[in-house]
């Protein structure tokens, strides 16, 4: 092969899926397990394959598809974003709300004028006294602490605090077809110059010890959507490096994405870029799977 040339196999593998098929395969999952897990979270039978042949070389070979686990991980509607008979819009039940970009593996949907700019301006505008270093949850414990690899501001607001936020929420909710009580609060967050989101996951890792103290406030996390509440004059892009996507920051615009499966091969590893110029506003809504309280 041409060294200058890319495996394609290869270029399917993050760090953070390797080492969760080496260590589901350690802990004695067989690759016709991490299969069906893979395509149950919405890699294709083909790729699946490629990927596990060529991280468990060991294991031979492999069916050419699975029959999806009747479980009830797999078997349960989640929330998604879905056009209706071919509609460039979807229902937000208060306005309709375009579809500018969406894909299937994983999903990601990308929406237009989710919020228009008064609301943009004035949710900024309740968020920015409160303000405070942006945290996680610790997988040890499942404590907020702040962490290097997020360098923004934020506050959360709780589920209908305000007006605006109530009504957010509910035209959130519509799109996504999924009960408002399942919604965490929103979190406004404010990224200055060179502040960043360096590459995470969103959902719960239920091997960690802090684990069952997050999933019991309403299950695991299912889906997010990330709100742009400004147009900073350069970069803080939204990136999936697994999935090959970039999403631009544009006022009053949106990402929607989901990862029914808790795992790396949900491809829904994602990243704010640095903001190079300017700030960059944004509000992120998590759904779970139970009513979050």
């Amino acid at each position: 092969m041409n060294p200058l040339q890319t495996d394609p196999v290869q270029a399917l593998i993050s760090d953070e899926l390797r080492q969760w098929v080496q260590g589901q395969h350690q802990s004695g999952h067989d690759a016709a397990q991490l299969l069906r897990a893979m395509q149950d979270s919405g890699w294709s039978a083909t790729q699946a394959r490629q990927v596990l042949q060529h991280l468990l070389p060991q294991a031979g070979d492999l069916p050419a598809a699975l029959a999806p686990a009747a479980t009830q991980a797999t078997a349960q509607r989640g929330p998604d974003i879905r056009p209706a008979h071919g509609q460039p819009w979807v229902d937000g039940g208060d306005r309709r709300v375009p579809v500018l970009c969406q894909w299937n593996t994983p999903r990601i949907v990308v929406l237009g004028q989710v919020l228009d700019a008064q609301e943009c301006d004035e949710l900024i505008a309740q968020a920015r006294s409160r303000l405070r270093r942006s945290q996680t949850v610790q997988a040890s414990d499942g404590e907020a602490q702040v962490h290097d690899a997020r360098t923004s501001d934020g506050m959360f607001f709780q589920r209908g605090e305000t007006d605006l936020c109530e009504r957010i929420e509910a035209r959130l909710a519509r799109l996504m077809d999924w009960p408002v009580e399942n919604g965490e609060g929103l979190q406004v967050l404010r990224y200055g110059v060179g502040a960043e989101y360096r590459p995470h996951f969103d959902y719960f890792d239920t091997r960690q010890p802090g684990a069952p103290a997050v999933l019991r406030r309403g299950g695991q996390r299912l889906a997010t959507v990330v709100i742009y509440l400004n147009s900073p004059p350069a970069g803080g892009s939204t990136v999936f490096p697994d999935a090959g996507v970039e999403v631009m920051p544009l006022q009053g615009h949106a990402v929607f994405f989901s990862y029914p499966q808790a795992t790396p091969a949900s491809l829904s590893l994602h990243a704010g870029t640095p903001v190079l110029a300017g700030e960059k506003w944004v509000a992120t809504k998590w759904v779970r799977e139970r009513r979050f309280d």
